[in-house]
């Protein structure tokens, strides 16, 4: 039987306990959120749902093609130009998704003969992104600058070192710094996956490369997204005008998908605005981390300190963390549920992300249910 072997697989995943459903939510949840990356709560925001009203009602609700083609709006250019200024680059690139962003830096940067040096737990678009690049990938130990010194000592021609600036599952900050300077040693770039750094760390949120003091470097490349601090959709590469131009030519997540809608285009553009305006909520953002860890811990749970808005608490079994999950939703609260194969380490956990909106009362309740509801 055609697919047959597709139920083999859901047995054994629902044996496992790793059965993944959609779960579609009401536009007027009931529940307290700490699931989404809506880090600095604008995805709600009027000024950033205007904006998206405002580029669809003047640009229609589709890009209507490729960048290349007839998917690039005025309204693009302004978000690229005032993205790479706020984060301090030459220029930028916005992309559909910052999945198809992390696809096209990594393929392109990491061309036949070319060595990328990958950190373990990079996140699956950039694993993605090194399966499909044609040069050689060697995996080094997470967070580890001596393991890429060695690792580029083994290699005489172009290399890159990948990594997140903010893993997703841990919230933990990789040691940017000691990465470029490893790097320098070996002339190699540098490509740093900032989703969930941009909007939450560096003066105003200007991301985890300029608080490291890489930005504008010319040897250091950024991917962000656009669908966690910014509230809206889509990604965007930033790094100096040759790399840009370079992944305008060679980038197939480019050059072969429709172009962002311009409605997620115009919530970005105004969300970036606003947290130009507003730049107390990067550190609203990570205040509220911080205050959840603690009361966590305070409470008996096992948390790992955030580097950034993401929380980690750990959980017992994958069964248990699915339950936990559940319960916490039943008592009115939404909790993300990592579990294998999405946390390569084998550690199932809840995951919560602290947002800049929530108040001193949201976060007792939050941690009050997470205790309550603990297997």
């Amino acid at each position: 039987m055609a697919f047959g072997w597709i139920d083999e697989q859901a047995e054994l995943r629902r044996r496992a306990g790793l059965v993944r459903t959609l779960r579609p939510r009401p536009a007027d949840s009931p529940l307290l959120d700490l699931a989404s990356n809506d880090y600095l709560g604008l995805a709600h925001h009027p000024e950033v749902a205007e904006g998206a009203a405002r580029a669809a009602r003047t640009w229609g609700g589709g890009s209507t093609g490729s960048r290349l083609v007839t998917g690039t709006t005025e309204l693009h250019t302004e978000l690229e130009r005032e993205l790479a200024g706020f984060c301090g680059f030459e220029a930028a690139l916005v992309f559909s998704s910052g999945y198809a962003a992390n696809l096209a830096a990594v393929t392109t940067l990491g061309p036949h003969g070319a060595l990328i040096v990958s950190d373990a737990l990079n996140h699956a678009s950039l694993i993605d992104g090194c399966r499909l690049a044609r040069g050689t990938t060697q995996v080094v130990g997470h967070a580890d600058p001596d393991g890429v010194r060695k690792a580029l000592g083994t290699h005489e021609g172009p290399a890159v070192v990948v990594s997140d600036t903010v893993f997703s599952v841990d919230g933990d900050a990789a040691p940017l710094a000691a990465l470029a300077e490893a790097c320098r040693e070996r002339g190699a770039g540098l490509l740093v996956d900032d989703a969930h750094g941009l909007g939450v760390l560096g003066d105003g949120g200007r991301g985890a490369a300029y608080a490291a003091g890489l930005s504008g470097a010319d040897d250091v490349v950024v991917t962000a997204t656009l669908s966690k601090s910014l509230g809206s959709q889509g990604g965007a590469v930033l790094g100096p005008a040759r790399v840009i131009d370079h992944l305008v030519n060679a980038a197939r997540t480019f050059i072969f998908d429709t172009g962002l809608a311009p409605a997620a285009a115009g919530a970005a553009l105004a969300a970036l605005r606003l947290l130009r305006r507003e730049p107390d909520r990067a550190a609203r953002a990570r205040e509220v981390a911080a205050e959840l860890h603690a009361r966590l811990t305070a409470a008996g749970l096992e948390a790992v300190r955030p580097d950034a808005a993401v929380v980690s608490v750990r959980a017992p079994s994958p069964e248990q963390a699915v339950r936990w999950a559940a319960d916490c939703r039943t008592a009115g609260l939404a909790v993300g549920c990592f579990r294998p194969p999405s946390v390569p380490d084998g550690i199932s956990r809840l995951r919560l992300t602290a947002r800049a909106d929530l108040s001193g009362a949201e976060i007792e309740r939050a941690v009050r249910v997470i205790g309550k509801t603990r297997p």
